[in-house]
This record gives C-alpha cells, sequence and structure tokens, in this order.
C-alpha cells in the first residue's frame, strides 16, 4: 500500500466535506471509488501513477470519511449528479478546470455522469467494471436477481436495508457481496473499509446511493439514452470474470452512449486495481498519456 508523498486532507466544498488524497506532478487525473470502498481502493496504484499524473483521489460522499447529507425523499443528494457535482467542485477548488477521471464501480458511474453533465471538464474518462445504470436494470432478469440482488436489496426503503447491514457490516458487504474473497486488498485498505462502514451514517449513505441508482440515476439515464451521448474519449475496462461481462456485450452497450470508445477485460474479478494492479496500472497509464 502506498500514498507516498500524497497529502490527506478534508476539503469543504460547502454541502459537503471529502476526505481526499491528492499528490504527484503533471496533468489531472480523478480517481474515484466504488462500494463498499473508500479512495484507499487506489493504493495498489496510485504512487505509479502519480509519477506521471496530478493524482487527486477523494472518497465520495456517503462514504468513508466524507459526509453524509441527511436524504432527501428523491435521493437526489446522494444521486451520481450530485456526486458529479462534488467532483468537479473538487478539482476547481484544487485548481482543475479540466481533467482526467477513473472511477471503479459506483465511481465510474459518477464518472459517466460527469462527463455527461460537465463536457467541458472532462478530458477522458476510463470507467472499471461498469455499464450504465440505466442499461443495469433494462436487463434485470433471473441472472440480476441472483448476482446483483444487493442492488434491489439496498434500494428498499430505510430502514429495511440498514437494520440488516448494521447487524454485521463486514460480513454484507464482504462475503455477502463478494462472496468473503478479500485476499487482494492490502491489509491497510481493508481496514479502513471495515471502520468506515461500521459507521451507521455510512451504512445509511451506501443504502442512498443505491436508492438513487433504482430511482433518479435510472430514469435520468432512460431520458437521455438516445438523445446524449459522451462527447469525450472513454475507455471501457472489466474484469473477465465478473458479474459485468454476464451482462452482455460490454463495448456494445456503451456504444449506444460513446462515439470514441475503446475497452478491454483484464483476466480478473469485479475489483480491477487491486486484483490485478500491473494490468490494470498499465491500461489506464497508456490511455491517459494517449495525445499528451
Amino acid at each position: 500500500m502506498s500514498f507516498e508523498g500524497f497529502e490527506l486532507s478534508r476539503i469543504d466544498l460547502g454541502e459537503v466535506t471529502l476526505r481526499v488524497r491528492h499528490g504527484g506532478s503533471g496533468p489531472p487525473l480523478l480517481l474515484l471509488h466504488g462500494c463498499p470502498q473508500t479512495h484507499m481502493m487506489w493504493g495498489k496504484i496510485a504512487a505509479e501513477l502519480a509519477k506521471d499524473f496530478t493524482v487527486v483521489a477523494p472518497d465520495l460522499r456517503g462514504y468513508g470519511e466524507s459526509s453524509k447529507p441527511e436524504p432527501v425523499a428523491d435521493h437526489a443528494n446522494y444521486s451520481k449528479r450530485a456526486m458529479a457535482g462534488d467532483a468537479l467542485a473538487l478539482m476547481r477548488k484544487l485548481g482543475f478546470e479540466r481533467f482526467d477521471v477513473a472511477g471503479h464501480d459506483r465511481g465510474g458511474r459518477v464518472a459517466y455522469r460527469l462527463a455527461l453533465d460537465h463536457p467541458q471538464a472532462t478530458r477522458r474518462i476510463s470507467v472499471l467494471d461498469i455499464i450504465p445504470t440505466g442499461e443495469v436494470w433494462a436487463r434485470a432478469d433471473h441472472r440480476f436477481a441472483l448476482r446483483y440482488w444487493f442492488w434491489a436489496f439496498m434500494a428498499q426503503p430505510a430502514p429495511l436495508p440498514e437494520t440488516v447491514i448494521g447487524r454485521d457490516p463486514e460480513y454484507f458487504f464482504f462475503q455477502g457481496m463478494f462472496r468473503g474473497d478479500t485476499a487482494m486488498f492490502e491489509p491497510e485498505a481493508y481496514a479502513d473499509y471495515i471502520r468506515c462502514n461500521a459507521d451507521p451514517l455510512t451504512v445509511r449513505g451506501v443504502c442512498e446511493d443505491y436508492r438513487a441508482g433504482a430511482s433518479f440515476d435510472r430514469l435520468l439515464d432512460q431520458a437521455q439514452r438516445g438523445n446524449a451521448q459522451i462527447g469525450c474519449p472513454v475507455q471501457v475496462l472489466w474484469g473477465g470474470r465478473s458479474a459485468v461481462g454476464a451482462m452482455g456485450d460490454v463495448i456494445s452497450i456503451w456504444r449506444d452512449w460513446v462515439p470514441d470508445l475503446r475497452g478491454e477485460a483484464i483476466d480478473c474479478g469485479h475489483f480491477l486495481p487491486e486484483e490485478k494492479p500491473a494490468e490494470s496500472l498499465a491500461a489506464l497509464r497508456s490511455y491517459f498519456l494517449e495525445g499528451r
């Protein structure tokens, strides 16, 4: 685990305060984590990326040590649009008007929403192990029910999922959602995930994220499908042994959203930068250095 030379900060953006690590030099690169993680998921590759880029890695709102706002009725303040707004405000506060973005899992959903909502800010994005939120729900069948069961469960009204998860967050997030394979996580990162997810407000934030995904985010994707495309280049990386590939031809699904698209599967499961850090690093570095 290495964030050597990185600064750890709490950055106040007005509506929320984010825990952020940033370091390195060169063009700005924003790294966005997934569920049930924190920015620590990038620890195996952050120092290497920082040799070529100024790397910024926050905890998303609702996660880690970032703010957990009181939920609103339509879940909009935990939508990917709200999180994309946080990302834009963070990068502007650090002095970056245009930047690259890599997002894994929920962070990938924030990344493509950022590119759709704020095209002037995104030079290139890379999304790791996702297809668009609306496309996932459109393909909800028996396979979805068995492999993505937690999408529907965590989207249930409060306090049902919070009560169940709160009994044993470590078991739910790592033995339940991801079948207990934690060997790929660095001890320092895993300890951060467990500590942060033990907070009931984090559990609530995660559930609000999924509630927004099932409602606000899904409906926004549905309205924009065929009517809005991502204008910047997009790289799609996915785990060859993850559930995403089972949703269909990943590249074909993304082509409805992205004219300038490239991507590949990496021989691993869901957690690409932690399971296959060398391969993930090589793919991200070559993509974001292209054309510079």
